[in-house]
């Protein structure tokens, strides 16, 4: 039998610490049973970011254009892109307020809330900081399989194919912020991520819930999942794809260009636009832009789209392009 899926809303029911007052008690009632849990959040750290509210300043990285991420255990802030890493601040060092807050949730944190929420629950969270050594991944998943843990947290890394044969729930806490995102390739994802989590319960005898806690519980993705219609969902991301004139109805080439000034990047890419064959029926080039990342290990990224309905239309073109680069 399909996994049974249940969508909690959010607006109804609004979650303290990351956790809704329903989905707890669902929690609550796989530990009456002696059965397990996983709590997916595809998030690690503590918190994505830390914030002064006095000033606004926020915990953004040097090098890139991304936020640094609180991680609690080590007391440090640390880039998820690119690897920098530094000291947790004591205080704003803007305006010296010592009262910095966490804003938004990660797996240390949700441990936390978890561990205050369910006191006598044994909790093991498994994520990219938890296996960082090597064959700690192996020893966690040991005991995740041999049931000593009642709840487990983790991010993706649980999402793929273990088979767990005590656990009958699975909670899904942000999983609308891939409803959102730049990408337009985001909702395929995650409607294919949210299958892969919910095939982790109910895979022995005892029956599996996925309970998902969202703002949108009326979104087409979620509807569709609740009745597992892979096919349905795909139509309607296709018909969407045509409509905008996305792939796979138009072929797609970029050229990136990297460099320690925006200038720099984006001068390469005027000149490679002005060595382009000047033929271009069929062929669309768009303007440089920015990358959705625009800064990574201090180097500035720009790009350059260029797209055609036919591909062999389009691999002439560039072959020749290339030549000319």
């Amino acid at each position: 039998t399909l996994t049974a899926v249940q969508l909690v809303d959010t607006r109804q029911h609004p979650p303290k610490h990351g956790l809704s007052e329903p989905l707890a008690q669902a929690i609550a009632a796989r530990l009456a049973r002696g059965e397990q849990t996983l709590v997916f959040l595809n998030r690690r750290g503590y918190a994505p970011v830390l914030a002064c509210g006095a000033c606004g300043w926020i915990s953004n990285c040097p090098d890139c254009s991304a936020h640094l991420v609180v991680h609690l255990a080590e007391r440090r802030l640390r880039c998820h892109h690119c690897g920098h890493a530094e000291a947790l601040p004591r205080a704003c060092p803007d305006c010296g307020n010592l009262d910095l807050q966490p804003l938004g949730r990660g797996t240390q944190r949700l441990e936390v809330t978890l561990a205050e929420r369910f006191p006598a629950a044994r909790i093991l969270r498994i994520d990219g900081d938890s296996t960082r050594n090597r064959g700690s991944l192996e020893s966690l998943l040991d005991e995740a399989h041999a049931g000593s843990a009642n709840i487990l947290l983790g991010t993706q890394i649980l999402a793929k194919g273990h088979h767990i044969g005590n656990l009958t729930l699975v909670a899904v806490l942000n999983a609308d912020a891939g409803l959102f995102a730049a990408d337009y390739r985001a909702s395929e994802r995650l409607f294919a991520q949210l299958e892969q989590v919910a095939g982790r319960a109910g895979r022995a005898h005892l029956p599996g819930e996925v309970w998902i806690q969202t703002r949108f519980p009326g979104h087409a993705l979620y509807r569709a999942l609740q009745h597992h219609d892979y096919a349905g969902f795909a139509a309607s991301v296709l018909a969407e794809r045509e409509q905008a004139g996305f792939p796979p109805f138009v072929f797609e080439a970029v050229l990136r260009a990297e460099s320690d000034t925006a200038a720099r990047a984006l001068a390469f890419l005027e000149r490679a636009l002005a060595a382009a064959p000047a033929d271009r029926d069929g062929i669309t080039v768009f303007q440089p832009v920015a990358m959705a990342l625009p800064r990574l290990a201090r180097m500035e990224r720009v790009q350059v789209v260029v797209q055609s309905s036919s591909r062999p239309r389009l691999q002439a073109w560039l072959q020749e392009w290339t030549q000319s680069l």
